[in-house]
């Protein structure tokens, strides 16, 4: 009878970071093969989260089956001398076999902060006996600096606390974000220059074939369009899109179109394997709704109405990135997100209206030659310690 070797036993913690959740490892705790980039770390994440999976349940591992519960997050103190650690996020696809590393996830970048303190990597005399110690993370997926404010109380990180967060059932500490010069990558914050262009898509998008878009590279790619032209009014929930499988396909279509058009992909079809990024999200004037809480929210509490898809699916709340994409296009004069928030003039912050709820961001930009450019996007976001031990992955995974 073959023997089977036992498993593998990695210290790691279990966190809710926003309205997300994920397994956090720190890079010298992995086996040494799947500490670099490559299908063995990536074998080895996908079996730590139980992807892919048939059945889409995820029994079998850490993650939720949800977009956003199967996350991992792999931290190590920086090699930058201005940053105190590097943190790189994985989105592990629930019934396909591979992890999206292209982007990253604002909510979990809330956690980073916690999570590099309770790991060691800050500096004892960094950690006052009570304050907030500000963590400098360099996002490694976009190769940009995330400033975290942590609350500290008694010298250890403070958790509980009264700040509530919609998408969150219960009240916690409020740590405070702050994504330096946002916009993605090294392209352009609009790629093809303008504030709106217009997609051509098939018929079965939208009648006529084609629809406005604004099109942004700021926290990460997404693509925003009036939720009236595709015949909705901003208010939906997610059962409202998400128990249509030919809604979600004409999404999808959407998706890709956008993608295409944001140079961000060479062919439609690569759109199936870049699941992460770009988002899409449609937006709408304010209009009072009830919230999947059951919470009601009034037209007055708001600036304007944001529902945004991740991974295929309609998202439970907001997305942090894609809330960095708000506050900025909604800074930029006569972008979609700026005319639907009430006008043409760009605002320095908004709340605005998802799901679970409402969120305010700010953001600030400017013009320099014709181009845009963000320099700062704000919002507030809390996170928690779940669980923390050894999480268990068969051995032979670093086969693969």
């Amino acid at each position: 009878m073959a023997g089977f070797a036992p498993q593998l036993r990695i210290p790691a913690i279990y966190m809710r970071g926003g309205t997300s959740k994920g397994t956090f490892l720190r890079k010298d705790d992995l086996p040494e093969a799947a500490r670099e980039p490559g299908p063995v770390r990536d074998a080895l994440l996908m079996r730590l989260v139980g992807s892919p999976d048939p059945y889409a349940k995820h029994t079998d591992g850490m993650g939720g089956a949800t977009s956003s519960t199967s996350k991992v997050v792999i931290v190590s103190a920086s090699e930058s001398p201005d940053h105190d650690v590097d943190y790189l996020f994985g989105q592990v696809a629930i019934d396909k076999a591979f992890v999206d590393w292209s982007g990253n996830c604002g909510n979990l970048s809330s956690a980073v902060g916690p999570f590099a303190i309770e790991s060691g990597l800050i500096p004892p005399e960094r950690i006052p006996a009570d304050g907030e110690v500000e963590v400098r993370i360099w996002q490694a997926n976009i190769e940009k600096t995330i400033v975290a404010r942590v609350p500290i109380q008694d010298g250890q990180v403070q958790e509980s606390g009264d700040f509530e967060l919609d998408g969150v059932a219960f009240p916690a500490a409020e740590i405070g974000l702050a994504f330096k010069d946002p916009a993605d990558g090294e392209g352009r914050m609009f790629p093809t220059g303008q504030v709106v262009d217009e997609l051509e898509v098939p018929e079965e998008v939208v009648s006529g074939g084609r629809i406005q878009a604004t099109l942004i590279n700021a926290g990460i790619p997404t693509i925003f369009v009036r939720a009236a032209d595709l015949g909705y009014d901003g208010t939906e929930l997610q059962d409202d899109i998400n128990s249509d499988p030919a809604t979600l396909d004409r999404l999808e279509t959407l998706r890709a179109h956008g993608a295409l058009k944001m140079g961000l992909i060479s062919r439609l079809e690569e759109a199936a394997n870049r699941q992460h990024t770009p988002k899409l999200a449609f937006v709408a004037s304010p209009r009072g709704y009830r919230a999947s809480s059951g919470k009601q929210i009034d037209e007055g509490d708001i600036d304007l109405l944001v529902r945004a898809m991740s991974m295929g699916k309609l998202h439970h709340a907001m997305m942090g990135t894609a809330a960095v994409a708000i506050g900025v296009a909604a800074a930029v004069p006569g972008t979609l997100v700026s005319q639907a928030a009430g006008g043409d003039e760009g605002r320095s912050s908004v709340v605005f209206g998802h799901p679970s709820g409402t969120l305010r961001v700010g953001a600030r930009v400017e013009q320099l030659d014709g181009e845009w450019t963000a320099t700062e996007a704000t919002m507030s976001r809390s996170a928690r310690i779940l669980m923390e031990g050894k999480v268990r992955v068969p051995a032979d995974v670093l086969d693969s």
